[in-house]
């Protein structure tokens, strides 16, 4: 890895940083199809109480079998699992018990962190295309930003039911996020670089 695939590496990290911190604490796509729990205090009660200090994540309703069902009782449970979630309310949670300290720098830094290595990885791939003109640099990074855009946020839509507006605010941060990458790298890279 050269040093100027490294320097546009972390270059667009930094501008991947930028926009997405921007993208949440600015714009409104950070919330984008995210609400409150209405009378939250009865239900941080209830599931204090049916969850207690079991850090985990949860699906609603479950096969209601308890713990480590053996594999007939799956097949059982799974041919009545529509049934439970036409007769019931559905969802995901993920839950942790009172005392969590949420640490804004800690958690910011771990973001930058990823970004980082995204935006690193993405030019390091690049590099390896040698792809000659800004236009086809810039795509392939762009391209790369849709892959990542849809593999996880489609997913979630698709299988956990995540709003549509909220999955299509995500994919636009991220694909935006990974063209300032592509830009950057487009600029500072050229064919011969490896």
């Amino acid at each position: 890895m050269t040093t100027r695939v490294l320097i546009a590496g972390i270059l667009g990290g930094i501008a991947m940083f930028i926009w997405t911190s921007i993208a949440h604490m600015v714009l409104p796509l950070g919330q984008a199809g995210v609400k409150e729990i209405p009378n939250e205090a009865t239900l941080l009660t209830a599931l204090q109480t049916a969850i207690g200090q079991q850090d985990g994540f949860y699906i609603f309703p479950g096969f209601g079998l308890g713990p480590n069902p053996d594999r007939k009782a799956k097949q059982e449970a799974m041919q009545h699992l529509a049934e439970r979630y036409a007769n019931n309310p559905s969802g995901i949670l993920v839950y942790h018990p009172p005392g969590r300290v949420l640490a804004i720098g800690r958690l910011m830094g771990a973001e930058f962190v990823k970004e980082l290595v995204e935006a690193i990885l993405a030019v390091f791939l690049l590099a390896l295309a040698r792809l000659a003109g800004f236009g086809a640099r810039f795509g392939f990074v762009l391209i790369l930003g849709i892959i990542v855009a849809i593999a996880t946020n489609v997913s979630y839509w698709n299988w956990y039911g995540f709003p549509g507006i909220y999955t299509a605010a995500y994919i636009f941060t991220q694909v935006v996020g990974f063209a300032c990458v592509g830009f950057i790298a487009a600029l500072l890279l050229r064919k011969t670089d490896g």
